[in-house]
């Protein structure tokens, strides 16, 4: 699991017939680095959400076999999806 900042969200003008209905949020990933200084460094991702996170949020972020195993025993056409929304994040 990674740690997403959110930036942004996607508007799709077809989909899969599966994800109809479904959220697209554009994230940037944290490295540990990032996450000491609180900025995020990654590469942006597109993530499916179903959990409501919104601008500025930072979610968890499960990605391949494990985003899909969220919708099991369904099959979904999805790379990364948002796993958890953060409140509070501390580095020790």
């Amino acid at each position: 699991m990674r740690i997403v900042e959110v930036i942004g969200s996607v508007t799709l003008s077809r989909v899969h017939p599966s994800l109809i209905g479904a959220r697209w949020l554009v994230g940037v990933p944290f490295s540990l680095e990032g996450l000491k200084a609180d900025r995020p460094d990654g590469e942006d991702l597109v993530i499916y959400d179903d959990l409501g996170a919104g601008l500025g949020s930072r979610i968890g972020l499960s990605e391949g076999g494990e985003a899909a195993n969220a919708f099991h025993p369904d099959k979904k056409p999805i790379d990364a999806y948002c796993a958890m929304l953060i409140d509070q994040l501390v580095i020790v």
